[in-house]
């Protein structure tokens, strides 16, 4: 039998055994809950949704089968040593994380969780109770050094998921500042489920000689090879209020690769030295919270953008196939004059637009500060400000907390997490 032949033969078998996992579909679950949720927050806030709920997750699980394929093909280079009780128990793991926060659905803090566990049950057998073998068995055999390499490679892919369609999945939000003044945010947060197809060393495993010699596992490859397959969720969740949106995947995309870069060789001096093993569980928890607090830090010592001055109106975003989407209009550009008239305020925009409403001449400050100027005849049913979402003025209605939404807000039918300005106002 060719090498060919049993590498679709064995794959083939991976797809069955990964259409049959049941933690596939919670993850797709989990995405469209996401873009209602989502969904729901854009029409509350701007009577209009940006986004569809079916076109986002069939390009978003697409996309996982795309970046699945992707990583296990640098799986298939760097070698993965995992057992198919070993993903349940990290699947386990994830979802009780999630319970705590929802960016813990990441087997960064998983695989971490369990490498210090076995850390410390080879430490002291005392630990390991046989009434808990059905457990300790499976958390054992768990190649650490080789689960760090896959947490490494999905990082990596998620990095360019990140660069490349992050800011994709951009909510334009408001948010209240730290100054207690109502200012424009994005939201960014996407969430893609990886479909896994890796090959393994197995006792009994295809006889047929691989052509390479992965990095990781060395002698254990001589017993045989099969290919599982079984799916794993990658994702971000960031929120930006002095950053445009692709400044910002910019950033975290980076901090992501470097993440992944450090953790790749950490894997392989604990598959050299296992001495290494606990430094590199612990980093895969504590580099992954660094980038995290990295973000947050640089947010708390920049100054919101998306906020109205005295050269006009800024503009959080932009309505899909709207008139300002043909202008060429972009997120972060500022509305300076409409028909010759300056505008300070939503008022002035309206009046200015009344003065011709068969036509609009507008006069806009690009991302450089510098004028440009662009015209368009107005046809009837035409959303009545061109489709441009303006920041925040002190007179909204609601504005959005700015901490990360509980796993239960998307379960929920109502909107946690928004908040109503009236309310608080009343209440203090």
């Amino acid at each position: 039998m060719t090498l060919m032949t049993e590498l679709a033969s064995r794959g083939l078998q991976a797809l069955l055994q990964q259409l049959l996992h049941p933690f596939y579909y919670v993850g797709v679950l989990f995405i469209v809950l996401q873009y209602r949720r989502q969904i729901a927050f854009e029409r509350k806030l701007f009577s209009t949704k940006l986004h569809s709920l079916l076109s986002e997750t069939w390009r978003t699980v697409l996309w996982g089968w795309v970046g699945g394929l992707l990583a296990s093909a640098m799986m298939a280079a760097v070698g993965a040593t995992v057992e198919p009780e070993a993903v349940i128990l990290l699947w386990l793991i994830s979802l009780v994380l999630i319970l705590i926060k929802v960016r813990f659905l990441c087997w960064a803090y998983a695989v971490g969780i369990l490498g210090v566990l076995q850390v410390v049950l080879s430490a002291f057998p005392v630990l390991q109770a046989p009434q808990a073998s059905w457990l300790i068995a499976p958390l054992m055999g768990v190649s650490v050094p080789s689960m760090l390499a896959l947490v490494a490679v999905l990082h990596l892919v998620e990095a360019v998921y990140v660069r490349t369609q992050g800011h994709r999945f951009g909510t334009p939000m408001f948010f209240e500042s730290k100054r207690g003044k109502i200012v424009g945010g994005y939201q960014l947060q996407g969430f893609w489920p990886i479909v896994l197809f890796l090959i393994v060393p197995m006792q009994g495993g295809s006889s047929v000689p691989l052509p390479w010699m992965p990095l990781l596992g060395g002698d254990v490859w001589a017993g045989g090879w099969t290919i599982i397959g079984f799916p794993v969720m990658i994702g971000f969740a960031e929120m930006t209020l002095s950053r445009l949106p692709k400044a910002k995947v910019r950033l975290s995309s980076s901090l992501l690769a470097l993440y992944s870069l450090v953790l790749l060789a950490f894997a392989a001096l604990a598959a050299c030295w296992p001495f290494f093993t606990l430094p590199a569980a612990l980093l895969s928890i504590l580099l992954h919270e660094a980038a995290v607090w990295y973000s947050r830090w640089d947010e708390e010592h920049r100054n919101p953008i998306f906020v109205h001055s005295e050269r006009g109106l800024k503009i959080l975003g932009v309505l899909p196939g709207s008139p300002a989407e043909e202008l060429g209009l972009v997120v972060g550009e500022t509305v300076h004059k409409v028909n010759g008239m300056p505008v300070r305020t939503k008022r002035e925009l309206h009046q200015a637009m009344q003065t011709n409403p068969a036509f609009c001449r507008l006069e806009i400050l690009n991302l450089e500060g510098e004028s440009k100027f662009v015209k368009r005849g107005m046809f009837s049913g035409e959303h009545h400000q061109l489709g441009i979402i303006l920041a925040p003025d002190q007179d909204v209605l609601y504005y959005a907390e700015e901490r990360q939404a509980h796993i239960f807000a998307y379960l929920s039918r109502r909107l946690v997490g928004l908040l109503s300005k009236r309310e608080n106002t009343r209440s203090m």
